[in-house]
């Protein structure tokens, strides 16, 4: 079994070959424009549009913890948008992240990746603005992809990790 791959760079522009999922966390709440998605949408309108048509029709589909959006952004690149934090503030409640939200879109990710014989490119979800611990979000990328066989490289962008 391999391992997860880190890298110092841009998760938004892998550097393999073959097919590429680039993968992070989007809230409940149908709020974009602070963090990871930023850079998204700097390279591509596609992803930020397609959550937030998600978010808009919500009564009508999945959207919801857990839930995982595919988007194709270049003939061999896909954006997954994985609903894992409830709402954007700490609060009584604690921080954003919600692991098992996170878990059950990394499991469907796994499939959607599988599919596409794709890899897998993300910085360290739900570490920044959704306040989790990376250790507790790095054995469900091992077991719901790794374990699976699907590679995986995380980015860690300009100075230190989060």
């Amino acid at each position: 079994m391999s391992e997860i791959e880190y890298v110092r760079g841009d998760a938004t522009v892998p550097s393999v070959k073959g097919v590429k999922v680039i993968a992070h966390v989007c809230n409940d709440i149908g709020g974009w424009g602070k963090g990871f998605v930023v850079a998204l949408s700097r390279r591509w309108p596609e992803p930020e549009r397609a959550y937030r048509a998600w978010h808009r029709d919500r009564a009508a589909n999945d959207f919801g913890l857990g839930a995982v959006q595919v988007v194709q952004v270049e003939p061999y690149v896909w954006v997954a948008n994985m609903i894992g934090q409830r709402g954007i503030r700490t609060g009584s409640k604690g921080v954003p992240v919600r692991y098992e939200a996170i878990d059950r879109a990394l499991e469907r990710l796994a499939d959607h990746a599988a599919e596409l014989g794709a890899s897998v490119h993300m910085p360290r979800i739900g570490c920044g603005l959704a306040g989790g611990k990376w250790s507790r979000v790095e054995p469900l990328i091992t077991d719901r992809l790794v374990r699976r066989g699907i590679p995986v490289t995380i980015y860690d962008h300009g100075e230190g990790g989060s």
